[in-house]
């Protein structure tokens, strides 16, 4: 199976029933998840049991991104002793951040922790780490192997390094927190999105601020993107 499924899409904090960022790539028997904010390790749960998964890529210590890594410490440290530390791909600040949520286990005992920016090579994938504008240093990334590419900018404001990022991918994951005329130096529109998507194939649109109307914001993303535009939605599993 090579797949991307949606385990959160909102950010800031979760609207009831839906969870914030999150994603769990599937390429193979390879499983990485991008980002685990508030509660999205439930719906992990339900496709890797025991957490068991190969890696994990936080693109910044914002805690709707980074929470539910402490959660999944947890479930490795005692449903899993003895098992091998899962590699935690991430930013400066993380690893703190999740500390001071528990610091026993300690994080860095449970994940093989790697700094994001520098991580060329995921499993399969070949990476591409670039950073992007954002109140905490935020790390977009794009994954690569044979057949399969996908890119995701965590957070980000407008950025000429979206292109690159977006540049030949099958699938392009993008912040859309804001609507309309709203303007951030950190945060897009649906619009800025779709701009910065150019060159990818198709644009999954997340991060939405709770209580937002997603159909707006594909309506103003398929205004400027050429290629499909999804709004992602908990449990959402998209081929590659």
């Amino acid at each position: 199976m090579r797949s991307l499924t949606v385990l959160g899409s909102c950010g800031a904090w979760p609207e009831a029933g839906r969870a914030c960022a999150g994603f769990l790539l599937e390429y193979d028997a390879f499983r990485v998840v991008l980002d685990l904010g508030y509660a999205t390790l439930p719906r992990l749960l339900e496709y890797c049991p025991g957490g068991a998964v190969d890696a994990v890529v936080v693109t910044h210590q914002h805690p709707d991104h980074c929470v539910d890594v402490s959660a999944l410490a947890r479930v490795r440290h005692y449903e899993a002793p003895g098992a091998d530390p899962i590699p935690l791909h991430c930013t400066p600040g993380t690893l703190e951040v999740l500390r001071a949520l528990e610091p026993r286990p300690d994080p860095a005992e449970v994940f093989d922790v790697h700094d994001l920016a520098s991580t060329t090579r995921l499993g399969p994938f070949d990476v591409l780490a670039v950073e992007l504008p954002h109140y905490k240093t935020n790390v977009g990334v794009r994954l690569a192997a044979p057949g399969v590419s996908v890119a995701y900018t965590g957070d980000s404001g407008p950025s000429a390094e979206l292109r690159r990022l977006a540049d030949g991918t099958d699938l392009f994951i993008s912040d859309a927190t804001l609507q309309g005329d709203a303007s951030d130096e950190y945060l897009m529109t649906a619009t800025e999105a779709a701009r910065g998507a150019r060159g990818a194939r198709r644009l999954l649109l997340t991060h939405f601020w709770p209580g937002s109307d997603r159909a707006v914001s594909v309506r103003e993303a398929e205004a400027v993107f050429a290629g499909e535009v999804i709004a992602a939605d908990e449990g959402l599993k998209l081929v590659l």
